[in-house]
């Protein structure tokens, strides 16, 4: 559909699902550190970038923060408006749509539709990609209304940083999970899973298949992780040759240190500790940024809140990301000077592989 491109969404609608491999992702789980945002490997710290965004989902990385009003004021008639009929006539407050009503929608789609209603089409397309694959939340079967008005003008719809706004999700998806009370994970995990299996081919060897495979990713990522991490995938020339030139148009901003936002979720984007995935030299990095209380927030009670306003002083280091590229030497190879290893080896949590 060509709506679907013109608002750059046609690229992450032909992914097709996956069977998920939960047990690799709880062994990634364990690695992950919450206040730095990267996996800790014995290679060193890595994690999901805007690169992998932009090149595994096509999705923008740049342009405007995804941010707006926690709730709408009349969501029957933004519904109207923007997808041609409302999901819950009568009811004057509501806050998410149900998938069920999205596909019903897509599919009851006309051959002889008109403009109007294809665009309302692409729009309810959109929001249960959003919903469904990008940004799913605990509720599982609901898209959030509010990033429906962001799809107002599909032309300009192009002009958002979807892509941050995945990774923040996922970011906070992956911090929620460290918490040994969480029984689940959520965030985009195709982009999580996809990420690893570009890095670390060697866990798809066909050994790997039981019922309880954590164990065996412990031991694959303890034995293989340390020469075997594949730091850039995106250039062998056999993926290099298939990445479209749109995907790459941001690429000065992948290495940025940033707040990315995502309505409630704030999260920070630590690009200066992970250098070695754009090849250059890993130096030791400073301190990461803490956000304090505004960390963690939800939108539950939060009634006609302008989480732009809210928060402003994150919304402006974002517009201000390009002043804090770090310092980037291209490296010949890859491997960490030695005071980068004694400094991380002494911040690295140990893994006990029968844990």
């Amino acid at each position: 559909m060509p709506y679907l491109e013109l608002a750059e969404f046609g690229s992450v609608a032909l992914i097709r699902s996956s069977d998920l491999r939960f047990d690799l992702l709880s062994t990634l789980v364990e690695r992950w550190r919450p206040e730095t945002h990267t996996f800790h490997f014995p290679c060193g710290e890595c994690t999901v970038t805007l690169e992998d965004v932009a090149v595994q989902l096509g999705l923008p990385v740049d342009g405007n923060p995804i941010t707006g009003l926690s709730s709408l004021t009349d969501p029957a008639a933004v519904c109207y408006k923007l997808l041609g009929e409302s999901p819950k006539d009568g009811d004057k407050y509501f806050s998410t749509i149900k998938f069920t009503w999205l596909r019903a929608k897509i599919c009851r789609l006309s051959a002889t539709a008109s403009e109007g209603e294809l665009m309302c089409a692409a729009r309810a397309y959109i929001m249960h990609l959003i919903g469904a694959l990008l940004m799913p939340d605990a509720n599982g079967d609901s898209v959030h209304l509010s990033y429906l008005p962001l799809l107002a003008d599909l032309s300009t719809a192009r002009s958002y940083s979807w892509g941050s706004a995945v990774l923040a999700m996922l970011y906070k998806e992956l911090c929620r999970a460290t918490d040994p009370q969480c029984k689940d994970i959520g965030g985009c995990l195709i982009l999580l899973q996809s990420w690893a299996l570009y890095r670390m081919p060697w866990t798809t060897r066909p050994s790997i298949g039981k019922s309880c495979d954590v164990p065996i990713y412990r031991m694959r990522i303890e034995q293989h992780a340390r020469e075997g991490f594949i730091w850039m995938p995106y250039r062998r020339p056999k993926i290099a040759n298939v990445v479209p030139p749109s995907a790459l148009v941001d690429s000065h901003t992948w290495c940025t240190n940033t707040p990315i936002i995502n309505f409630n979720v704030v999260e920070w984007y630590n690009g200066d500790r992970v250098l070695r995935q754009f090849g250059c030299i890993q130096h030791i990095p400073d301190p990461p940024c803490q956000l304090g209380d505004d960390h963690g927030l939800t939108k539950r009670g939060r009634v006609q809140l302008d989480w732009g306003i809210y928060h402003r002083k994150y919304v402006a280091l974002w517009y201000d990301r390009l002043r804090r590229i770090p310092q980037m030497v291209m490296a010949t190879d890859l491997q960490p000077s030695a005071q980068y290893i004694e400094w991380y080896h002494s911040r690295r949590k140990p893994y006990l592989l029968g844990a």
